[in-house]
């Protein structure tokens, strides 16, 4: 079967990827590592400033069932267990916070050739209920997406969004915040050979009467090594290098400057990603 329209987080996916992706201005670490019974093992360390957080988390996969575990610096245990296609398309999601009591979430996600829905209620007494849904195929895709308060009886999200998609451009409008800002994207790829893709997202507020336009690209030196680029009307321009020196092992570096006041240090950002 088609992958079809996908679900509504797809719209604009490809885009945004490209400008926000891979690019950080903290110091991260992440090493993954397996045990004897398949057990993946992942220790992530990020310095803020000065700032250190940490975690530990563990993913088991037993057939269809993949169970996630992650430990944080402050105590918190998040879980989460996916169950990938019980039925055709369906996929189901359970997670929780512990200690927090209203973290109990259930969330049903169904891929069609023609349609894509989400929805996820949370286990409390009052819950939150989102629903996404989208309709199309493989070039057009139209959705929306929606966030239910019990509790209040109101509605803390209402989004919407469209796409269009072909064998090299993605294009999409979204309209957030409850009507307030307007959103347009497009992803083009130039050359698949080198990975090589331009792409744009321009957004405004009614709200403020302002806009946000920023740029990007992307191209492949070589079968490893990455670089992007990109800058916004606000004169902050960035860029980032990435190489793969060992199969899913990544080293990136990425920095970002202010154009309006070059006086100001530039912020450099490192992330290393190691797996067996």
């Amino acid at each position: 079967m088609a992958k079809g329209p996908g679900l509504y987080s797809d719209i604009g996916k490809k885009a945004r990827d490209l400008l926000y992706k891979d690019y950080q201005s903290d110091h991260k670490f992440t090493i993954t590592t397996y045990t004897s019974t398949g057990v993946a093992l992942t220790s992530t360390g990020i310095k803020k400033g000065e700032f250190f957080l940490a975690d530990v988390s563990a993913q088991l996969k037993n057939k269809n069932i993949t169970t996630d575990v992650k430990v944080d610096t402050n105590s918190n245990l998040f879980t989460t267990i996916t169950v990938d296609e019980p039925a055709p398309g369906l996929k189901t999601i359970f997670s929780f916070i512990v200690p927090d009591q209203r973290s109990g979430k259930v969330e049903l996600q169904y891929q069609h050739e023609y349609a894509g829905i989400s929805t996820s209620i949370g286990l409390t007494a009052n819950p939150f209920v989102n629903f996404s849904g989208v309709v199309g195929n493989n070039a057009l895709a139209l959705g929306t997406d929606l966030s239910f308060d019990t509790a209040t009886g109101n509605f803390t999200k209402c989004n919407a969004g469209f796409s269009f998609m072909n064998a090299d451009l993605i294009a999409s409008l979204t309209l957030n915040d409850k009507g307030d800002t307007l959103s347009a994207s497009y992803y083009h790829t130039v050359s698949p050979l080198t990975s090589t893709a331009v792409g744009a997202e321009l957004s405004h507020s009614f709200s403020s009467n302002e806009n946000m336009l920023t740029i990007g690209t992307q191209h492949a030196l070589d079968p490893l090594t990455t670089v992007k680029a990109r800058v916004n009307n606000y004169g902050r321009a960035s860029a980032l290098i990435q190489h793969e020196w060992r199969p899913k092992s990544l080293f990136t570096i990425s920095g970002e400057v202010d154009t309006r006041a070059i006086e100001k240090s530039a912020k450099i950002g490192l992330a290393l990603a190691l797996k067996p």
